[in-house]
């Protein structure tokens, strides 16, 4: 018999990635806690100049670290600041970059997962006993995080 061969897929080497994501994880929290941070202060000062009504802004800093996800993974390093400092990044099925949406969504998914603990059991499950080490998030989202 002659079987088709299976669709050729890009080889990635996801070698240890789980520790690395968890210690760029690290990394990212410290950097988002400082834009946070830095854009708390500049809305408190617009505020005062504006009379309060810049400080209708502070609800949008709960969205820091998906906005930091999407611009970060979504751009031309395909990584976060952790990310790269560990030699990861994020790539879609194929192995081409993953757009805006597609980042942000999976930075929502993994913020809700870490906010709930049973979710984030589940996660980290799916990745220690997929060969391919990817998270429930990431299946979801269709994207996998490699070595770089």
């Amino acid at each position: 018999m002659n079987e088709v061969p299976a669709p050729l897929r890009p080889a990635f080497d996801t070698r240890g990635v789980l520790a690395g994501r968890f210690f760029a994880y690290l990394i990212d929290a410290a950097v988002i806690f400082v834009l946070t941070l830095v854009l708390g202060w500049i809305i408190a000062l617009l505020g005062v100049v504006t009379l309060g009504v810049a400080w209708l802004l502070f609800p949008l800093l709960a969205g820091t670290g998906v906005i930091y996800s999407a611009l970060t993974v979504g751009g031309e390093a395909q990584a976060t600041i952790g990310m790269r400092w560990l030699g990861l990044r994020v790539v879609g099925p194929d192995g081409a970059r993953v757009d805006y949406l597609i980042a942000a969504v999976h930075a929502i998914f993994f913020y809700i997962a870490i906010g709930t603990f049973i979710l984030f059991v589940i996660d980290i499950l799916t990745g220690l006993v997929r060969d391919d080490r990817r998270l429930l998030h990431d299946l979801l989202t269709g994207v996998s995080v490699v070595r770089s």
